[in-house]
């Protein structure tokens, strides 16, 4: 079903032009759009004509035509006046949206096409037959990427990504749930992902007004593998989320060490760090010790950097990092012993956002 919107920009574009008041009845016998009031002294009539076996007809000052798709009546259409022009601007109202019904239709299609493809509902040979049918290539690369906004069922962001890519015949924009908009995107290169990634989290933020995170998976080389493309996208966007808050453009490609954490199971994680700090949690730390450990970590075990940036002495940090070596028994300046404790700050932090979806 078209839109009332595209509906209500149709008919007020062909009024503008033939100065001709239209009016537009569901199948339901709803008003979808209009361009003039008092459209219930003719709304009877509409219905009326819903039984009626001729495709048009002139009643009490207007002219009714029928927009069916595949024999099933859509839509009504009412045009205001009995001449002759009236009844040619009625008729081009009507084939204009008996071809938006197929384009929609078209898009419908490969709206679930892609869905599917996604989710891994296909076969191989119905994947690549559909594809044909639906004239979608099966070679071209594609990356997919995962755009999250913070609010569920944003359909101003999902209508600003479609507007941003609707002249691109390769790419495909969906949603597979409430809360993210799924790109589908074609003929992209290594270079191009944060470019395309940062233009659509401007955009939303301009247009939509609506904050974005960013996610996509490597590229591909065959349709088959768009599934692929799409579980590194959502892993990446649930990485991001635990290790990486403070960006808003996450690849799976760059991930790093968060992604093997990430596939952790929990106990295995517990026994870890029960293991390594006997029972005590590498996160107990007070505020200020734990920011010792990050800045510290941050300038690569530099011990005069980081004094320098927390604005301490030397021996103030001196003694932080014995104090720290004193507890868990890992000296930070020691390179195995600080990628233990690093591994752990993570672990922790995975084990909390599990713990925090489990309440949801």
């Amino acid at each position: 079903m078209i839109s009332n919107r595209i509906l209500q920009t149709t008919v007020d574009g062909l009024k503008a032009i033939s100065r001709v008041d239209l009016c537009i009845v569901d199948a339901d016998k709803n008003v979808a759009a209009k361009t003039f009031d008092n459209v219930s002294e003719c709304l009877a009539d509409a219905i009326s004509f819903i039984d009626s076996p001729a495709e048009s007809q002139a009643v009490n000052g207007f002219q009714f035509f029928k927009v069916e798709d595949d024999g099933n009546l859509e839509y009504i259409i009412m045009a205001r006046g009995t001449s002759d022009d009236v009844y040619m601007v009625g008729k081009l109202t009507a084939f204009q949206i008996q071809n938006l019904l197929v384009a929609y239709k078209e898009r419908f299609d490969k709206d679930n096409f892609i869905k599917n493809l996604l989710l891994d509902n296909l076969l191989r040979v119905d994947m690549y037959t559909r594809a044909e049918k639906l004239h979608i290539e099966t070679d071209v690369k594609r990356v997919v990427y995962i755009i999250e906004t913070k609010h569920e069922k944003d359909t101003n962001a999902l209508e600003t990504v479609r507007t941003l890519f609707a002249n691109k015949t390769r790419d495909f924009i969906t949603a597979v749930d409430e809360k993210s908009i799924i790109l589908v995107k074609g003929n992209e290169s290594y270079e191009e992902l944060d470019k395309t990634a940062d233009v659509i989290i401007d955009m939303l933020s301009t247009e939509a007004m609506s904050a974005a995170h960013v996610a996509y998976g490597t590229i591909v080389n065959d349709i088959r593998e768009v599934s692929r493309s799409y579980k590194e996208a959502k892993m990446a966007l649930d990485v991001g989320k635990i290790f990486y808050s403070n960006k808003n453009v996450v690849a799976y490609n760059r991930l790093g060490i968060g992604r093997l954490i990430y596939q952790l199971p929990i106990p295995l994680c517990q026994m870890f760090i029960k293991e390594i700090f006997e029972g005590k949690a590498p996160d107990d730390f007070d505020d200020e010790t734990l920011s010792t450990i990050n800045k510290f970590f941050e300038n690569s075990l530099n011990v005069s950097e980081t004094s320098r940036q927390l604005y301490i002495h030397r021996n103030t940090l001196v003694y932080r990092l014995d104090k720290i070596q004193k507890i868990t028994g890992l000296d930070l300046r020691v390179f195995d012993d600080a990628i233990t404790f690093k591994i752990a700050l993570m672990v922790v932090k995975y084990m909390k956002y599990m713990e925090s979806k489990d309440t949801f």
